[in-house]
């Protein structure tokens, strides 16, 4: 069966892809309907509605040969049939026409958005059908969105281009959907907390245009400040690290990515056909390209009201203004861990704050204006630390007996309108702060039901910044050619002996290739005795491609301490494990154990994993994920701040590690990820690391093909 997936995602299409500009597919000056139609409950009938009644002022063409004329307009029978040129051909017919439709048409029109459901979403007669129509787009050049797809909406040219009801207010938010209904539930959503978009876009089974291509073009967008996406799968993970990792230089990009667990992975596969990574995986991923991860869909739409609305913090310094002192304490809490944090004011600002507090108040940061406070203890706040060198203003209230709730919203309004500096609101309240909220949202202040969230948005918001502008060039990869030829005759000889795995000697000259040092070993066959001049203490475990867990499996001899003890302990391997070969390699001083290793992922090809190691390993999980490729100075920085930073920060007054030491290590397993693809599990378990000058050592290398 034609490979549709892989075909469309290889270097050729990608070329093309830049070549076809999306302007007239999203911005056409004229759209066919292909099944409109008047009937009552009809997606035709829908979609119909809103390209001709929304303010769209470009031609509108239907087409359904059951009708002569609809909506009191000429109706064709084809598209062929329509003498003007058709910039994009919305399809609304059963998945059985689709094709012939595309194809009947495909001289005359270039872009297609497919609606019809009926593809690859329900199993192998759609898979074959989307197929088919993949070819078809890509011998014919066409553009297409879906199938399966709720449709777009470009409110700039008021053009409704979807099943979904109304037209959203024009802003800068593009907002990219893997499921069409929760594009509807967005323009629900923007309506009460005011979002305005420039574009909405649902992506249906991604057959051919994907977010990788959409965050592409809304890259260069003036109109679009921030693009935000939901997303259940990604199909093509290198194309997305590398657009994500440009896209996102030049403005925030915001995803909320489906499918954390097992199950919810299963449900998006029967859902809609999406390939899911592992979400560590994810994790790395994102972090590599900069972009920024929401958690659950209440973050989702709070980033994207907050930096729709305000630019980036200046610096990592925040204010804090509030009438209740348990919530000013709550907001502190809220930094922990933070990359921003509460400012420290200056005496001269104490002492201006403290001219208009009571006595009770509190000059400090949280500043705590009291409950009883009105709108001119906030102002005086506002602009007294408006001298202060802070990049965001946190503006807390809560609605007290005498608190005016509406003249405080009216201060921060007119605040925001004389500072550069990020003003945010967080009023804890019900109906005594709605139509505060309201107004300053209308202002273009973003608001937050509690300071707990406003930290951690903002938070998000600011490391995006500092991410920005950081984007590293990686040097050129030297030739590697001879060092590759060297491998893989070790790896076919080891093939050509019917084996599945590398004997550790040959592993550890593989390693030594790429500058990572193994541990010395002598091997024994059955029968052979121990040589005299042995140092000792020593290990003994088998060395065998069927026997790969040598503790689980007890094929491992620990402190060997003399030549009795080696004799004892070869003869009880070889009663246990008979015909295998023996490995003995010197008992090393106890360094701290990591893991490294290589997880082929499915998406996003080879990742490097680094942690402790040891038999606890799969217990304690303290290993990060390192996405290729990375420079040494990105890998150090990403070991100082992951789960084992410790380790190289001198915990409890212990000398440090050597991070550039194991950076290396990981920088040459990158280089082995992508030279050796044969490799199909790789991992170093352990590696000795030493903090006292000693040279790291790995001491067990499973290469397996």
């Amino acid at each position: 069966m034609y490979n549709y997936k892989t075909e469309c995602n290889n270097s050729l299409f990608s070329l093309f892809m830049e070549k076809q500009k999306l302007s007239t597919l999203f911005s056409p000056k004229s759209v066919a309907i292909v099944g409109a139609s008047d009937k009552e409950g009809k997606v035709g009938t829908a979609i119909t509605e809103n390209v001709m009644k929304l303010g769209y002022e470009g031609k509108v063409f239907l087409v359904n040969p059951s009708y002569e004329s609809l909506h009191g307009q000429k109706c064709y029978k084809s598209l062929i049939e329509i003498e003007d040129g058709v910039d994009v051909a919305v399809v609304v017919v059963p998945a059985k026409f689709v094709l012939d439709v595309v194809r009947q048409s495909a001289d005359k029109v270039k872009n297609f958005v497919i609606i019809s459901a009926g593809f690859s979403e329900i199993g192998k007669d759609g898979v074959q059908r989307e197929g088919e129509l993949a070819l078809l787009a890509k011998q014919k050049g066409l553009n297409v969105l879906g199938p399966n797809c709720l449709g777009f909406i470009n409110p700039k040219i008021n053009l409704n281009a979807s099943f979904a009801a109304g037209m959203p207010e024009k802003g800068n938010i593009a907002f990219v959907s893997q499921s069409g209904a929760l594009l509807v539930a967005a323009l629900d959503i923007a309506k009460k907390e005011g979002l305005k978009f420039s574009s909405l876009f649902s992506v249906g089974n991604k057959m051919q245009m994907s977010e990788i291509e959409l965050m592409e073009e809304l890259g260069n967008d003036k109109d679009t400040k921030i693009i935000g996406m939901y997303l259940e799968g990604i199909n093509d993970g290198k194309a997305f690290i590398e657009t994500a990792s440009r896209v996102s230089q030049k403005k925030p990009i915001v995803i909320l990515k489906a499918g954390k667990t097992e199950k919810s992975q299963k449900a998006i596969s029967s859902h809609t056909g999406a390939l899911s990574g592992s979400d560590e995986i994810m994790d790395a991923v994102f972090e590599k390209t900069g972009v920024i991860r929401a958690n659950n869909l209440e973050d989702f739409f709070e980033m994207l009201e907050i930096i729709s609305s305000s630019a980036a913090p200046q610096n990592e310094k925040v204010a804090v203004i509030t009438n209740a002192g348990g919530a000013g304490v709550l907001a502190t809490d809220a930094f922990k861990g933070r990359s921003v944090k509460l400012a420290d004011f200056s005496d001269k600002v104490k002492g201006e704050l403290g001219k208009n507090l009571p006595e009770e108040g509190s000059v400090e940061n949280p500043i705590d204006v009291l409950g009883d406070a009105a709108e001119d203890r906030y102002a005086h706040a506002l602009e007294t630390i408006a001298k202060e060198d802070i990049g965001t203003t946190l503006c807390i209230l809560t609605p007290q007996e005498k608190t005016p709730v509406g003249k405080i919203a009216e201060v921060i309004i007119d605040f925001k309108k004389k500072t550069d500096k990020v003003v945010a609101a967080a009023f804890i309240g019900g109906g005594l702060v709605e139509e505060a909220v309201s107004k300053m949202k209308e202002a273009g202040i973003p608001t937050f039901a509690f300071p707990e969230r406003a930290v951690g948005i903002l938070d998000q918001y600011y490391k995006w910044s500092q991410r920005k502008g950081s984007e590293k060039r990686l040097k050129g990869k030297e030739d590697c050619s001879e060092r590759k030829g060297i491998v893989a005759g070790i790896i076919n000889h080891a093939k050509e002996e019917g084996k599945k795995a590398l004997r550790f000697d040959d592993a550890a000259k593989i390693m030594a290739l790429y500058g990572i040092n193994a541990i010395e070993s002598h091997y024994f066959k059955q029968g052979e005795e121990v040589p005299e001049g042995m140092k000792y203490p020593v290990v003994a475990k088998i060395d065998s491609d069927r026997i790969l867990h040598k503790t689980d499996q007890k094929a491992l001899v620990l402190g060997i301490k003399n030549s009795q003890e080696l004799s004892d302990a070869l003869e009880d391997l070889w009663n246990r494990f008979p015909g295998e070969e023996i490995l003995v390699q010197p008992m090393l001083s106890k360094g701290t154990e990591l893991i490294l290793g290589i997880n082929r992922d499915e998406v996003f090809g080879s990742i490097v994993v680094a942690g402790l190691g040891g038999i606890y390993t799969e217990i304690f999980k303290m290993v990060d994920f390192f996405v290729p490729p990375m420079n040494h100075e990105d890998i150090v920085g990403k070991l100082s701040e992951g789960k084992t930073a410790f380790l190289f920060a001198g915990a409890r007054g212990q000398e440090a590690f050597d991070a550039d030491e194991v950076a290396n290590v990981i920088g040459a397993i990158m280089e082995f990820a992508g030279e050796v693809p044969e490799a199909r599990e790789f991992d170093i378990n352990p590696m000795f690391i030493y903090n006292n000058g000693e040279k790291a050592v790995a001491v067990d290398v499973k290469i397996i093909f």
